[in-house]
């Protein structure tokens, strides 16, 4: 039975993968097609190593570091509908920290399917009133007295999400904390899919010494 369901799984997450990277790749085509005006392939052919040099890494790291966290089917789910650092993730974990689950088991499995599923049913459904309700007064809440509160929403919200688990783990906390301080100092600049790799890595490592000096 686990294998059967496992198996569905992968089979249908890759079938959505390759629809949504199809359906990605049309929406360009569709409009070059109505337009009638395509990219230079000069230009392309120049500037389409630079990017991907940028996001190979971060593409890989992602696969590494969220999978074991959201299981196969709240991966697919993630991977195709976006905003997996921002909403999935924390949304997974949350729901398996309140069923009492854990990842990479059977319930957690179900658990974190069920909730990033609910979460972009959500987020859709969100979004779209938002648009309806707030575009005729958007521009003026985002660039008027309440511009401030807009340049820290993010923040916001990972602040919260985070100070729940250095509460209850923050000895497992200091180590990627440094880490990721001293990697951000002397290089500010870099993509927020290989920081969080670098301060995954730190962290099991110091779990690891943790647990080992009885710590833990």
């Amino acid at each position: 039975m686990q294998k059967n369901y496992f198996d569905k799984v992968h089979r249908w997450g890759i079938l959505w993968d390759i629809g949504a990277i199809l359906v990605l790749l049309a929406v360009p085509v569709i409009i070059c097609i109505d337009i009638g005006a395509w990219p230079d392939a000069g230009a392309l052919k120049a500037v389409m190593p630079k990017l991907m040099s940028l996001y190979w890494l971060t593409a890989i790291v992602e696969v590494i570091t969220y999978v074991p966290l959201l299981g196969a089917g709240g991966a697919y789910l993630s991977f195709v509908t976006g905003n997996i650092s921002n909403l999935k993730l924390p949304c997974g974990l949350k729901a398996m920290e309140n069923a009492k689950v854990r990842a990479n088991t059977e319930e957690g499995e179900v658990i974190s399917t069920i909730a990033i599923a609910v979460s972009a049913i959500v987020t859709t459904v969100v979004i779209a009133v938002g648009v309806l309700v707030f575009s005729p007064v958007l521009g003026k809440l985002t660039t008027g007295v309440f511009k401030p509160a807009f340049d820290y929403v993010l923040p916001a919200l990972f602040g919260a999400l985070a100070a729940s688990y250095f509460a209850k783990h923050w000895k497992l906390c200091i180590a990627p904390l440094i880490v990721g301080v001293i990697v951000l100092v002397f290089s500010p600049a870099m993509g927020a899919g290989t920081l969080m790799f670098i301060t995954i890595v730190a962290a099991v490592a110091g779990a690891l010494i943790l647990y080992k000096a009885k710590k833990l």
